[in-house]
């Protein structure tokens, strides 16, 4: 069997992670294995991994030492080209003529909408990784990247605190997540943030105000406050200015972490996650599973149909945001 591989939309740290798995659980199976590169722009340009073993061709010693290094050796894009029929059409024939029978592609909810588009002019299986710092895939606890992502944000504002301890001010950081805010809840509980501002919850600017007024009266020095970047508030820069006009009680400050955010070598969390899943969607697809997403719930690998991954958007853990209140006084 030949299975072909890309990665697709934001990268993820753990995509080299999950990238070796798949290409070593293929290769100790007596599978061949296919590098995409670039993505679905790649898949329709015919742009295969440069190999010495034929066209595309990914052997265990092409992904030797890739597990600690963030981003991906495949390189990744947002193609929109490839969600039109023409494209698909382009992308089918593409695998068709290199011989691929089953596709792995690794990435995000804008992955799999393409990947199910994708089935319905190609007969190959498929079977997804979910590599994206965002976490909100539904059907598996955790998505490629998101450990890593948390790790990194926290990292920062662990140092933000230190200056704004020593000059009693109001830091507002932006992190990513521009419909989803579990990376921003999840910094602020991890890094002892009072408040997160969520694309999931209305962000009263005024409250805001009125609660980082409370704080300061029971004797707050500093506030740290975890806006996501896709908050209707308009992030952390426009949500300052709010701020000021309401009479916040603080200097205030504004940190946009960006794109530091999917860079750096993965937690160990996201090692394991990543080698888990690549593996596991090697093994369904020579079961003959498609359609499916590999995920990880409750401890155990399981199979997700693709589209359900993204029907609805994933709830944040409302255990989690009154946990972060408690934790703010």
């Amino acid at each position: 069997m030949r299975l072909g591989v890309l990665c697709s939309g934001g990268d993820a740290p753990g995509m080299n992670a999950c990238l070796r798995s798949v290409v070593r659980a293929a290769a100790s199976d007596g599978h061949d294995v296919i590098g995409i590169r670039r993505g679905y722009e790649g898949l329709m340009n015919a742009d295969f991994f440069d190999s010495e073993l034929g066209v595309g061709k990914m052997s265990p010693r092409s992904v030797s030492h890739i597990l600690e290094r963030g981003g991906t050796i495949l390189n990744s894009s947002r193609c929109p080209a490839f969600a039109t029929p023409e494209g698909l059409k382009v992308a089918a024939d593409a695998l068709d003529r290199a011989g691929v029978d089953a596709l792995i592609p690794i990435g995000g909810d804008g992955t799999f909408r393409g990947a199910v588009a994708l089935a319905e002019h190609w007969k190959g299986q498929i079977i997804g990784c979910p590599g994206t710092i965002d976490n909100d895939l539904l059907g598996t606890d955790a998505t490629i990247g998101f450990s890593t992502a948390v790790a990194t944000a926290v990292d920062c504002i662990d140092k933000l605190r230190d200056t704004a301890e020593s000059h009693e001010r109001l830091f507002l950081v932006e992190v990513m997540g521009r419909h989803s805010g579990h990376l921003a809840l999840a910094t602020a509980l991890a890094a002892s943030a009072e408040i997160a501002c969520v694309p999931e919850e209305i962000v009263d600017a005024v409250a805001i105000a009125a609660r980082v007024q409370e704080l300061r009266s029971l004797g707050k020095q500093s506030i740290i406050i975890v806006v996501a970047e896709g908050d209707e508030q308009g992030g952390a820069v426009a949500l300052n200015e709010k701020l000021s006009l309401a009479d916040c009680p603080y200097a205030t400050r504004t940190v946009i972490l960006g794109h530091i955010q999917r860079g750096g070598s993965p937690t160990a969390e996201d090692r394991v996650l990543a080698t888990r899943l690549g593996d596991f969607a090697v093994r369904s697809i020579v079961d003959g599973a498609t359609g499916m997403m590999a995920g990880e719930t409750c401890g155990h690998c399981c199979l997700v149909p693709l589209e359900d991954t993204f029907s609805t958007h994933r709830p944040l853990p409302e255990h989690q945001i009154e946990l972060l209140d408690r934790m703010s006084c």
